[in-house]
């Protein structure tokens, strides 16, 4: 029985210890970041961290090819930075007149280059299904650009692509 008791209060210090160090913000912490996906009929949209501020929305427009993003400004409160890109340069639609696309943002840290312009540390995948194709785009950006004051407008990098499927789906 003591034993017990002993191995109780142990165990009800440790939490007690973690807990308390916790809530002093002496334990480390990890942030998390989420990102978010929806896509439905002729239109997607994501979302990406640009950096530790502030994160851009991505909206792709399955019928023109347009992929456009926006970044909010942290001072302003409104949209300053735009990026637009037409992925049809890259990923051509199908014979159909309903490609099929899929986006997804994610995280790469680009060793950047200053004469080719410096992306953020996230990409955007565009995948176009009945082709079975994928472009990764990165997205021109610089540390505090989200504050300020000039409004930026650029264009994203298509950095590779990927064949994943060999075989293109028939649409009837």
């Amino acid at each position: 029985m003591g034993n017990r008791r002993a191995a109780w209060l142990a165990i009800g210090i440790a939490l007690g210890l973690i807990v308390g160090l916790n809530v002093s913000g002496l334990w480390p912490q990890v942030p998390l970041h989420a990102v978010a996906t929806h896509g439905q009929d002729n239109f997607a949209i994501c979302t990406a961290p640009m950096d530790q501020d502030v994160e851009a929305v991505f909206v792709l427009d399955f019928v023109t090819g347009d992929l456009k993003a926006t970044v909010l400004n942290v001072q302003m409160r409104r949209f300053n930075t735009l990026f637009e890109y037409n992925v049809l340069r890259d990923l051509p639609a199908p014979t159909s007149k309903n490609p099929q696309y899929r986006i997804v943002s994610g995280f790469a840290n680009i060793r950047q280059n200053v004469a080719a312009g410096q992306l953020a540390s996230s990409v955007v995948y565009v995948a176009e299904v009945t082709t079975g194709q994928m472009v990764v785009y990165g997205i021109p950006w610089q540390s505090g650009r989200a504050s300020g004051v000039m409004p930026v407008k650029a264009s994203l990098v298509p950095l590779d692509r990927w064949q994943f499927r060999t075989t293109p789906i028939r649409n009837p």
